[in-house]
């Protein structure tokens, strides 16, 4: 223990007198790794954004949808038709599998702007037409109010249900003042009846800034030419793939698509498409990983050639040291300490500016602070490794030095 703080004295003592090279190789070697745990920092906060979008629409959901790359069985994209409300209806009529539940959906505006009085928010508000199963399947809770009436939906009453990050704006966290209030989204006013509980951003949509509106109001808002989606719930989990595969055939039968043609819908399943989102996501890991350590090779390059400079800068210490009883194993330790000293400090800042970019993407995402420990654990264990390569050489040169021919050193 004496001999290591001994060794980090000098190692300390000998980075001070030369702050310029150490500042450069401590930037080399944080480089590799800011590019390392930055990337993996953002493919957590990536999955974590996936995970909370998804499990939004309940795990025990699907879809059916023309809003995805749907590909035939030679691997090329089918162009999927838009879902008309006929259709869709039809199929609620129709979909007989037991304990389900069917709700209808419609996108409406991804830019609107919501007013109340000298109030407004951002142009991110997104609008979407419901019907009276949306907020049960898709796990929305309301906070205060209630959800439409059937007389609503049935006349499309221009009434509206605004997430938690719109009531905020608008009525200056007093939620229980905005409800009955009249806002405006777009040129079209809007009775509140409802808010939803807080469900935070993810990376396709911030349910805080959703407005829903009755189905029947947005397909008169915003026309009968765009696609429906169909959500489906079961009570149990196992029984959702068999569900999903009678929802293809009774869609397929609606629509007429001959045997053994391919559909052009797509039944998505919330959990599937996670599953297909993960792994290339772990692409983009293994991609990050490689450029990483690629870097770090870089790293090794130039540590290691700081080391030697050092080393010849330092001959007629190492000559002294020697000529008053070191021990070459003492002079080995001492270069080997100093190299992976400075391969941690380099590291410690590249983990440091990696987590503070990779969570610059989790403040949009609204993810919270994400920490990739065994990523971290990798990397710190990478730098030592950088050290010791990089120090081995330049410590047994250094070791084997003659004391003689070093103190006749110029």
């Amino acid at each position: 223990m004496q001999q290591l703080l001994f060794n980090l004295t000098l190692a300390i003592r000998s980075l001070n007198n030369n702050r310029l090279r150490l500042m450069l190789t401590i930037s080399i070697i944080a480089l590799g790794l800011w590019a390392l745990i930055g990337i993996l920092t953002c493919i957590e906060v990536l999955k974590a954004s996936v995970s909370s979008n998804f499990s939004r629409m309940g795990a025990n959901s699907f879809q059916i949808t023309n809003e995805v790359i749907k590909r035939n069985r030679r691997g090329r994209p089918t162009e999927l038709k838009l879902i008309k409300y006929d259709e869709a209806r039809l199929f609620a009529q129709q979909y007989t599998f037991p304990n389900t539940l069917v709700g209808l959906s419609m996108r409406g505006s991804m830019i609107a702007i919501a007013r109340y009085e000298s109030q407004k928010t951002n142009p991110n508000i997104m609008t979407m037409g419901v019907d009276e199963n949306y907020l049960t399947i898709s796990d929305t809770k309301l906070e205060l109010g209630r959800n439409f009436t059937p007389d609503e939906l049935t006349s499309g009453t221009p009434v509206c249900i605004i997430g938690n990050g719109i009531t905020k704006k608008l009525f200056k966290n007093k939620p229980k003042q905005a409800i009955d209030q009249v806002i405006s989204i777009g040129d079209i006013k809007y009775r509140i009846v409802g808010i939803a509980a807080t469900k935070g951003g993810s990376m396709i949509m911030n349910a805080d800034n959703l407005v829903l509106i009755p189905l029947q109001n947005a397909r008169n808002t915003y026309g009968n030419r765009r696609s429906l989606v169909i959500s489906v719930m079961v009570k149990h989990a196992t029984q959702k793939s068999v569900a999903a595969e009678e929802a293809e055939g009774l869609f397929r039968r609606i629509r007429k698509i001959p045997l053994g043609d391919d559909a052009n819908f797509a039944v998505v399943e919330n959990d599937g498409l996670t599953q297909d989102l993960f792994e290339i996501i772990k692409y983009i890991g293994l991609a990050a990983l490689v450029i990483g350590i690629i870097t770090l090779v870089g790293s090794v390059i130039g540590l290691m050639n700081i080391m030697l400079v050092s080393v010849a800068e330092r001959t007629r210490e190492i000559g002294i040291s020697k000529a008053l009883g070191a021990r070459s194993s003492t002079i080995k330790s001492q270069f080997l300490t100093e190299s992976i000293l400075i391969s941690l400090l380099g590291g410690m800042l590249g983990i440091a500016l990696g987590l503070l970019t990779g969570n610059l993407l989790g403040l949009l995402f609204d993810t919270g602070f994400i920490i990739p420990w065994l990523w971290i654990t990798i990397g710190v264990a990478l730098c030592a490794m950088v050290g010791i390569i990089s120090g081995l050489f330049p410590a047994i040169k250094a070791s084997k030095l003659d004391p003689i021919q070093a103190l006749r050193y110029e």
